[in-house]
């Protein structure tokens, strides 16, 4: 299914996410390739030559994100050291995501990318509920003004009321901007292929086990994108 953004037509995107060294192995071997690899610089860290090596043997664009700990992010990493992961790969990167909350102490970092023609995403991860429609679309507006290309939003969707009112957002998206939706939770992999089908622009998977409650493989969010 395709979402209309501006007049546009964007074509809903299978994101594969590598956070660890099985994870990268597997994604560097895969026949039926993806269109994105989402590289989890913090779930990676440290990085080191020959991990370089393998991330350049991956044969699809990357989007590159070192999560806070706020919102996910493993090994407890500074700000410092999220820019400067971030910085280090932003040459590879096709899509750089960056938390809503920290878009401005990444005002710098985010401009270069846009020089860079890199798109950014700008995110918002909630694990302990799914806010109000009016709450979504404040930072969606919000993510727009910040300069983002997508706003990526992740929340925890343990009852029917909770999935629906995601749905709600992405379906009657206001923001004109691109929306990335996916739950976490109970109702998280019925969400996930639902919200595929309505138009959600990227649409998450993992390359090996889940990182993240609710998460699906690969077959499975292909199927619900009709590849």
């Amino acid at each position: 299914m395709t979402t209309r953004r501006s007049g546009k037509v964007v074509e809903p995107r299978l994101v594969a996410v590598i956070s660890s060294g099985p994870d990268l192995a597997a994604a560097i071997a895969l026949k039926d390739l993806p269109d994105l690899f989402e590289l989890r610089l913090d779930s990676l860290s440290p990085i080191t030559g020959p991990d370089e090596q393998k991330i350049s043997r991956l044969r699809v664009p990357l989007i590159i994100t070192a999560r806070d700990p706020r919102e996910g992010g493993t090994g407890n990493l500074s700000l410092e050291c999220r820019r400067d992961l971030l910085e280090r790969f932003l040459p590879r990167a096709k899509y750089i995501d960056v938390e809503l909350r920290a878009a401005q102490k990444f005002k710098l970092l985010l401009a270069q990318a846009q020089k860079q023609k890199v798109c950014r995403i700008l995110s918002y991860h909630n694990f302990e509920s799914t806010p109000s429609l009016r709450s979504f679309r404040a930072k969606a507006k919000l993510a727009k003004t910040m300069g983002a290309d997508v706003f990526k939003v992740a929340t925890r969707t343990d009852t029917p009321a909770a999935l629906g009112r995601l749905v709600d957002f992405l379906t009657n998206n206001r923001a004109g901007i691109a929306v990335s939706a996916m739950g976490i939770g109970i109702l998280g992999p019925i969400s996930r292929l639902l919200l595929a089908q309505c138009g959600s622009v990227l649409n998450y998977a993992s390359v090996g086990r889940p990182n993240v409650e609710g998460q699906l493989s690969i077959a499975l969010l292909r199927s619900a994108l009709g590849r």
